[in-house]
């Protein structure tokens, strides 16, 4: 089960990761972001040495997703280094979230 994180503790959370960082935003109740999570899921399985994937809850956390401007949910977010590097496409099965991750980590 992937780790949920809060307004409270995400910049501690992000600026100290030793690997870059998956966020997931969602909501109870959104079908897809929960297709998401599934896959996410899977993603974790398989690239836990390197990615450390998170989620949001946007109904209990609001200053984090408002800093963001999210306004369609699900949404990805990926830091390294402690900072937002770039969105990465929302829906998806694993290997097509898989690749846009390899080709935003691999570009320096």
């Amino acid at each position: 089960m992937m780790r949920s994180i809060d307004d409270q503790s995400f910049d501690r959370v992000i600026e100290r990761a030793d690997r870059p960082v998956l966020v997931e935003f969602w909501q109870p109740g959104c079908g897809h972001c929960q297709a998401l999570m599934r896959e996410l899921e899977l993603l974790q399985e398989e690239m836990e040495e390197r990615l450390l994937i998170l989620t949001m809850n946007v109904q209990e956390n609001y200053q984090i997703p408002a800093e963001l401007e999210i306004t369609s949910l699900p949404a990805l977010a990926l830091y390294r280094h402690g900072q937002f590097e770039r969105f990465i496409g929302g829906l998806g099965k694993k290997d097509a979230i898989l690749k846009q991750l390899q080709e935003a980590l691999s570009a320096e």
